[in-house]
């Protein structure tokens, strides 16, 4: 069973929502790739709890999509093919757009400060070859920008679609298909520091089909090859 990483819970949080959070997180990073099967057993040893928590996660993950119920009582992270990968990428490209036009009259400095930090924390995770690193602050470069929107009801969404793309991207990217040749965040931060929402979109756009899209499509493609 794969190791499910730690992650900072807020004090106070229920147990069963704290192997839910845990588990959630470990999709999102990757830790489980397509197509592998999931055990209540397996899990429960893995996150040292009952098998009751995680039943309880398990249920709600499905419902976001995250994982796949079958036969049985089987479980399974949901195998990505090029129809749904599609599907996926258009969604997350239409939304997380919308997000950051939305989020841009309420950008600060500050903001802009914290975003730019994250930036320099993908790029020592990338020197340092540290996949799960580059994926967390990358995360958090997203999610800083789209928050600021005090109004904002897209972030549930984006989540949602960062866990359906969360294994397959780090599939991906351990069969040695990389991404991020051209650095787009700086085009990011370079459009908001001009409050520029036209290149802020432009910028999130080609942040998205520079990194998963193409490479994504790359080994779907092989993928199929093989197959045949």
């Amino acid at each position: 069973m794969t190791e499910i990483p730690d992650i900072a819970l807020p004090p106070g949080i229920s147990d069963h929502e704290g192997v839910y959070q845990r588990l959630r997180a470990a999709i999102m990073i990757g830790a489980f790739a397509p197509d592998s099967t999931l055990t209540l057993r397996g899990l429960a040893e893995v996150l040292g709890c009952s098998q009751t928590p995680v039943r309880e996660a398990i249920r709600r993950l499905s419902s976001e999509h995250a994982i796949e119920m079958l036969e049985n009582r089987r479980m399974r992270i949901p195998a990505m093919t090029p129809q749904r990968f599609e599907e996926i990428l258009s969604l997350r490209i239409t939304v997380e757009v919308y997000a950051a036009r939305r989020a841009l009259p309420y950008v600060s400095e500050v903001a802009i400060a914290d975003m730019a930090d994250l930036d320099r924390a993908c790029d020592a995770a990338i020197a340092a070859g540290d996949q799960t690193g580059l994926t967390v602050n990358n995360q958090a470069f997203h999610r800083r920008l789209y928050t600021v929107n005090p109004h904002q009801t897209a972030m549930p969404v984006i989540e949602s679609i960062w866990l359906q793309l969360g294994p397959f991207q780090r599939q991906v990217v351990d069969q040695g298909l990389k991404y991020y040749v051209q650095d787009r965040h700086r085009q990011i931060l370079d459009a908001l520091h001009r409050r520029d929402g036209a290149a802020l979109g432009d910028a999130i756009l080609a942040d998205i089909t520079d990194g998963i899209a193409i490479s994504g499509r790359r080994f779907l493609t092989r993928s199929a090859a093989r197959v045949n």
